[in-house]
């Protein structure tokens, strides 16, 4: 195959399983147009063997980037290929995530402990697509957190081809924490991922966990190539409104919260004749008023009302109401 083009990842949103649909990747869009977006993490048995179509998506979401759970390379190779030719940018393998439903599948962070089959898995997807294999992994696993196993397993990938790393800057306890406390309790150890780009200069290394505000990513910049938000991003979606002018110096759309329920209406209702239930969208956009007069008003009258069977798009005018009694745009 030949050599791959990395997509510019100075900023991504990170996937997260329940979260990062492609309902909340259209909304996510439209704040911003440049940073990249995931999939939440997807499984090779789901694609492979599930009824269901895994890799939808729409057009207006790239750049895109889906995330595969699994070890089986031959399977990886397969479900990548299948990535490629429905037009997804790059395919990452998920060696970051700590529950026991994925230890249980061979996959996600325990995949630290095996470099070498991780790196099987990248050495076979890359001879099966020319879309760029990347990896989302964490500093560490249980009691094998000291620098050293983290830089072994990393010399290990790269050796297989793979060019792009995503580092949660936390390790993850397999035994005894929940995914929710793996993504607080492990101190966050920003050090260790600027030593792992020292030491392997010639890699793209972006950092993950705990940035909350753009500036903060700026910061990181400085160190690194890229920067990965997640929940921040979700439970404060405006803050991607900025992410276009200054992360990646290009002027946005600039939109308003406003503008954006505006600009998700027909999205809505192509959606609902689709089959879509309207609280299968509208959920991802509660926090689109965070921090403003009226947020809590939006809140709860789309959480009462939105989840009803014969809620319609008109709803989200209705709670824009609320909040912005004056300028109603009702009309």
């Amino acid at each position: 195959m030949t050599t791959a083009v990395l997509i510019d990842n100075k900023f991504s949103i990170a996937p997260m399983l329940d979260w990062t649909d492609k309902h909340c990747r259209y909304f996510h869009r439209l704040l911003s147009q440049h940073a990249v977006l995931y999939t939440e993490m997807v499984t090779t048995g789901a694609i492979i063997h599930g009824s269901g179509d895994y890799l939808a998506f729409n057009d207006e979401e790239h750049p895109l980037v889906l995330q595969l759970g699994g070890s089986n390379p031959a399977d990886m190779a397969h479900c990548a290929k299948l990535a490629q030719q429905r037009g997804y940018d790059a395919v990452n393998i998920n060696v970051g995530c700590p529950s026991d439903r994925v230890q249980n599948g061979m996959f996600g962070a325990c995949l630290m402990a095996q470099p070498q089959l991780v790196a099987d898995c990248v050495k076979a997807m890359q001879d099966a697509v020319s879309i760029p294999v990347t990896v989302k992994t964490r500093i560490g696993i249980d009691d094998s957190d000291e620098y050293q196993f983290l830089q072994d397993f990393v010399a290990v990938v790269a050796d297989a081809g793979c060019q792009q790393l995503i580092v949660h800057a936390r390790k993850a306890w397999l035994k005894g924490l929940s995914p929710k406390e793996n993504r607080d309790i492990p101190p966050l150890n920003y050090q260790r991922v600027y030593q792992l780009k020292q030491d392997f200069p010639q890699l793209n290394i972006s950092i993950n966990g705990g940035i909350k505000t753009l500036q903060q990513a700026r910061e990181q910049l400085q160190y690194l190539d890229g920067v990965m938000v997640g929940r921040e991003a979700y439970t404060n979606p405006m803050l991607l409104s900025d992410v276009d002018a200054l992360i990646y110096g290009r002027t946005g759309n600039g939109y308003t919260p406003e503008q954006v329920v505006l600009a998700m209406l027909p999205y809505i209702e192509r959606q609902m004749q689709q089959g879509a239930r309207f609280w299968h969208i509208a959920r991802h956009m509660l926090g689109l008023f965070q921090g403003m007069p009226g947020a809590r008003q939006w809140r709860r009258l789309l959480s009462e009302q939105g989840h009803f069977t014969d809620a319609k798009p008109e709803l989200l005018l209705q709670a824009l109401a609320k909040i912005n009694p004056v300028n109603n745009l009702t009309n």
